[in-house]
């Protein structure tokens, strides 16, 4: 008996050696992949918090410098798309600037009003005040004496193609415009996001006739200037058609790039679509901007493997690989060389100086 308890002693000895070694093993392999995380979030970047008043109210905000040399640096204002953004957007941002780094740029960006330390509710802004709001950003760059006044560009994605071409009409001296996935017009961008969705999951024919039909009566109170209560009256409850997201819609549902696009001159402008766009019909915006812009200042980027947000699509279609490579290689996230051309296009800018 007592050589048979020894013997299971042993084998208890063994297999907690087992254990403590394969234990030591996920410790020592959570603390590489620990190190590459901390490693691959570190960007060549200096980044300073700022702030700007306008409006009545403060915004917080980023500039982040290249990480070295005192300048002048060209710079780029970042207009985000729609919802909640803060100024890094979540450092989904920081993979960027640090490509424009690279080619000598620093990037601005500020929270949305009532995001982050940013007073107001950007949800009470029209496209028009978000325009007047970029403006703002730029004539406050321009009195930073780390940035060349003469040297800034704005980059903006979705909804800030509502927002980018008013800018540049207003200010021809901008020096650039990068459009990432932009639409044209409000409402037949909701009209393709919303068919597209549909069609993305197999939906039937009733259900796509529903949507319609309900897209349609939302478009026609929207246009009588019906109130809150009135939409939910007449169509019922809807979790994501909150008051503050009806008066949103109610400011903003007839906006359209088209005469704004006409107006822009002088201004380089580079056009960045993605194949695998559910939200914006590229080809209806491609068409817009060839024909609305002067050729000689539009380049147009296709990415065939790329989401709306310029996601690398094989990448983006499974959530545990988008947040494994969005934790341990940031910059893999995007569509293969969309951050390098951007960086190619500020640097082949007709003048610019070698950064």
């Amino acid at each position: 008996m007592a050589d048979r308890h020894g013997d299971g002693h042993r084998v208890r000895r063994r297999r907690g050696g087992a254990l403590l070694r394969a234990l030591a093993g996920l410790l020592a392999a959570a603390a590489v992949l620990g190190g590459v995380a901390v490693w691959q979030n570190s960007y060549a970047l200096r980044e300073e918090t700022v702030s700007l008043r306008h409006a009545g109210r403060t915004l917080d905000g980023v500039l982040a410098l290249p990480e070295e040399g005192e300048g002048p640096f060209g710079l780029v204002v970042f207009v985000h798309g729609d919802g909640p953004v803060d100024a890094t957007h979540e450092t989904f941002y920081r993979p960027i600037w640090e490509s424009f780094a690279r080619a000598g740029y620093a990037s601005l960006s500020f929270s949305k009003p009532g995001v982050g330390g940013s007073g107001g509710d950007w949800l009470e802004q029209s496209m028009a005040d978000r325009a007047e709001e970029t403006l703002a950003a730029v004539a406050w760059a321009r009195g930073r004496p780390e940035i060349d006044r003469d040297r800034i560009g704005l980059w903006g994605a979705s909804q800030a193609g509502w927002v980018l071409p008013k800018v540049a009409a207003e200010d021809p001296s901008l020096r650039f415009a990068i459009a990432v996935s932009p639409a044209v017009n409000w409402q037949r961008q909701g009209r393709y996001n919303l068919l597209a969705e549909l069609r993305q999951r197999n939906a039937p024919k009733e259900e796509v006739s529903a949507a319609l039909r309900r897209r349609e009566s939302t478009l026609e109170l929207l246009r009588r200037g019906a109130s809150h209560e009135e939409y939910r009256a007449e169509l019922g409850d809807a979790a994501d058609m909150t008051a503050a997201r009806w008066g949103f819609a109610a400011r903003n549902f007839t906006a359209d790039a088209t005469n704004d696009l006409r107006a822009v001159h002088g201004v380089p402008v580079l056009l960045v679509l993605a194949g695998h766009d559910v939200h914006v019909d590229v080809a209806e915006t491609e068409a817009a901007y060839r024909s609305l812009l002067d050729p000689s200042l539009l380049r147009v980027a296709h990415y065939p493997g790329a989401t709306h947000a310029l996601l690398d699509e094989a990448v983006a279609s499974w959530e545990p690989r988008l947040t494994a490579t969005a934790l341990l290689a940031p910059r893999r996230i995007f569509a293969p060389d969309f951050l390098a051309d951007q960086a190619r296009f500020v640097e082949q800018l007709p003048g610019e100086r070698a950064a």
